[in-house]
């Protein structure tokens, strides 16, 4: 997999801690996972799953308990998960991943992201098959093949774990993510810098100046789209 994906991962998560923008966007997905089943993370994994990686980002407790609570009133909105698929300069790809209780909304600021700044939208299914849906864990350790063991007597498959820099990257299918996580905290974990399902491409294109300054506006401007949750790309990031 290469320790990259990791550090690239880790990296977003320290640019977006602290952010207002992030809180709101976990507000709602605790939210609409909240309101899929029940209102408690002990009885819903997706809830607990959202829960989690809301604590790895430092999203502030209050925020998480007013979206449960919220979710916990009469309140009949309704969010629907989309995902839309596109293309930007060179051959680059990007796989965008929103919640939205607009779907109409949705669909015409994500496009008009694409069009108006270098990139085309492409139908269902034109780009995500170029990438792997892959759950990705990272925390502070030394002894890669300690924790390989460790997993691996839990029947676990592990696609890869590697160590570098005080740190160790856990690579793994993604309906394993729970048992992945379980498994890590019984061992001690209790920290982590990552536990996040990431879209890893499965090759890299490489931009020149132009085309990377158009690729990253494309980028920017879903980011900061209100129903976006995720935007994956193909492009090698130094």
């Amino acid at each position: 997999m290469g320790r990259k994906w990791a550090n690239i991962v880790a990296k977003k998560t320290a640019k977006d801690k602290n952010n207002s923008k992030i809180y709101a966007k976990f507000g709602i997905e605790i939210y609409a996972a909240a309101k899929s089943g029940e209102p408690d993370p002990h009885t819903n994994q997706k809830l607990k799953f959202v829960i989690d990686r809301a604590k790895t980002y430092d999203v502030p407790k209050h925020i998480i308990d007013r979206a449960l609570e919220k979710a916990k009133g009469a309140s009949d909105e309704v969010y629907s998960e989309l995902r839309y698929e596109g293309f930007g300069p060179s051959g680059s790809m990007l796989v965008v991943d929103t919640l939205t209780n607009n779907v109409n909304r949705t669909a015409a600021e994500v496009r008009a992201a694409f069009s108006k700044n270098g990139g085309n939208m492409g139908v269902n299914g034109a780009v995500a098959y170029m990438f792997d849906n892959t759950a990705l864990f990272s925390f502070a350790g030394e002894d890669a093949d300690e924790i390989f063991e460790v997993l691996i007597d839990k029947d676990i498959d592990i696609r890869d774990v590697e160590a570098e820099d005080g740190q160790i990257v856990v690579y793994g299918e993604p309906e394993d993510f729970h048992a992945i996580q379980e498994a890590l905290n019984e061992y001690g974990v209790e920290k982590y810098d990552i536990a996040e399902m990431q879209m890893i491409p499965q090759s890299e294109v490489s931009l020149n100046d132009e085309d990377k300054a158009t690729f990253e506006k494309i980028v920017d401007v879903l980011d900061d789209l209100e129903d976006v949750q995720n935007v994956y790309h193909n492009v090698e990031i130094e």
